[in-house]
């Protein structure tokens, strides 16, 4: 049943009322990408960058997080979807609204593709942290996140190391470069295999999250 997950989306499609499209194949390095696309004023440059983004950042993000990652991936271009995009079941779906208005964040991708290496288990580990994890992997394999103006925050007073995706991120970007190299892999694997615990943090670093946090904030305050 090589195309039944891709059978199974255009069912669903069809019961919630969207009309289905056969998918477009993209094969490279391995890897199978379907896009699907519900609106046909969708810029075709997009389209080929994220299909570009897919296969230039996928294949590595596997190698160095999950190898027993899908090697197979739909993209969804929804016009019923009104948020940025969603990421599960080995499918990706994508806002055209937010792309019409933001032609240059196609990171989008690069966040979105991590979430399916992640694959973690139902309340493996808080989701303030798979966020930072997946904005983190952004920074560092992005393919363009200057021009989508895209950053990672300055450290500010209000932050809290829970309020995830880009502020999580920097703390995590902190922790691996002053703390503890490879941290971030190493707290990757412990969500996908079910094994964190809040002991995780002391256990690898010394320091509780709570103490991590507060450094960071002291050593960010310094400037």
């Amino acid at each position: 049943m090589k195309h039944c997950s891709i059978l199974l989306l255009l069912l669903v499609l069809s019961v919630c009322g969207v009309q289905a499209q056969t998918p477009e194949v993209f094969r490279e390095k391995g890897y199978t990408l379907n896009f699907i696309n519900q609106d046909p004023s969708f810029d075709p440059a997009v389209k080929a960058r994220l299909i570009k983004t897919f296969f230039e950042v996928y294949p590595v993000l596997v190698d160095q997080y999950n190898k027993a990652s899908i090697k197979e991936v739909t993209f969804f271009v929804d016009t019923t979807y009104k948020a940025v995009a969603e990421a599960g079941g080995g499918r990706v779906r994508f806002s055209p609204g937010w792309f019409k208005a933001h032609p240059g964040d196609i990171d989008v991708v690069t966040h979105e593709v991590m979430h399916l290496v992640q694959s973690y288990p139902h309340r493996a580990g808080p989701g303030w942290l798979t966020e930072g994890i997946a904005d983190y992997v952004r920074y560092a394999y992005g393919v363009d996140n200057q021009g989508a103006g895209w950053s990672l925050p300055a450290y500010a007073a209000s932050q809290h190391y829970t309020n995830a995706y880009r502020v999580t991120a920097r703390f995590l970007l902190w922790l691996e470069k002053d703390v503890k190299p490879g941290l971030v892999k190493t707290l990757d694997n412990a969500m996908r295999t079910n094994a964190y615990t809040d002991g995780i943090w002391s256990k690898q670093t010394g320091k509780s999250l709570d103490d991590l946090w507060q450094a960071y904030a002291a050593q960010a305050a310094k400037g």
